[in-house]
Order: C-alpha cells, then structure tokens, then sequence
C-alpha cells in the first residue's frame, strides 16, 4: 500500500471508526489489567493490531466489540510471553487514579476493590455490562459462552461483591 491517497483514506477510516473508543479501550484493558502501565500498553497493542487487520472487519458498527475482542486477546498474550508480579490489591496505588472517573468515596473504594478482586471470570462478564454497556449476548460472544452461563457469571459476580461490600453471605 504504497499510494498516498489510499493510505490517507485508510488512516481517516481508522480515526472515524476507533478514535472515539479509545477511552473506553483503556477502561476495559484497565479493568482486565488492574495496572495503569500495563493497560496503556495492551491499548497500543490493540491499535496496532487493528490497523494491521482493519480490511478483517466487516461491518463498520463491529468495531467496538471487534476493538475489544483484540484488547482482551492481547492481553492474554502478554502473560503467554512472560510473568508478572503479583501485587497485593491494598497496595495499589490504582485507587487514587482519576482515569477511573467519579470522585473517591470510602465506599467507592471498596467497592472497586471488591471488583478487583474478583476472579476473571467473573469480573470480565461483570465490567462489560456494567462498563461497557453490553448485552448478555454480546457478552456471551464476546467470550464464547452462551448467554446462561452470562447470566450466571453475572449473578455469582454480584453476589460476591454483595458479600465483600456488605457482608452478606450469598443465598
């Protein structure tokens, strides 16, 4: 693709379709990260990923799931090349980060905490619906699980974060 036009077409393209997802690009890696750096990084992955594929998508209104299915693959990616540390949720210093968004309540961060917390098959379902937006069958697509055992996840997600914010135990 050595034609100026055709790049210029192809780079207007790009930026119409996922200049404006980009936030919720990072909120999603952010959320699957629990790191700042790290979600930065599979944003950029992403991207690229995408502008090397974007003759692959076939609808223009398939971008966002399209954008996130490749953050979440990316994601996985880094941990098949290599092993982080761990670190102790308290010790984060995530909770202070104004990308994140509203104001920090006592509540608030526990709450966010409670999510961080949760196991990945849980909080993923979780953050694409609440987040994000999405329906349960988008979700199920999304992670190639039927929309029952969404809906399941989603339930077992919220009795967890019930128990860990307010102390009931689950039913």
């Amino acid at each position: 693709m050595s034609d100026p036009a055709e790049t210029a077409r192809r780079h207007a393209r790009f930026e119409a379709l996922c200049g404006g997802l980009r936030t919720d690009l990072f909120r999603f890696a952010f959320w699957l990260a629990r790191d700042r750096a790290v979600a930065e990084d599979v944003v950029q992955d992403t991207l690229l990923r995408a502008w090397r594929s974007l003759d692959s998508l076939g609808e223009d209104a398939a971008v966002r799931p399209w954008l996130l299915t490749i953050a979440r693959r990316e994601f996985a990616r880094r941990f098949e090349r290599k092993r982080f540390e761990t670190v102790d949720i308290d010790d984060m210093a995530v909770l202070e980060d104004p990308a994140l968004g509203a104001e920090e309540t006592q509540e608030f961060a526990e709450l966010r905490a409670a999510i961080f917390a949760l196991e990945d098959d849980y909080r993923e379902p979780l953050v694409l619906q609440v987040l994000m937006g999405y329906t349960t069958e988008e979700i199920a697509e999304q992670m190639g699980l039927k929309p029952g055992a969404v809906l399941t996840r989603l339930f077992r997600a919220r009795q967890k974060l019930r128990a860990a914010v307010v102390g009931e135990a689950a039913p």
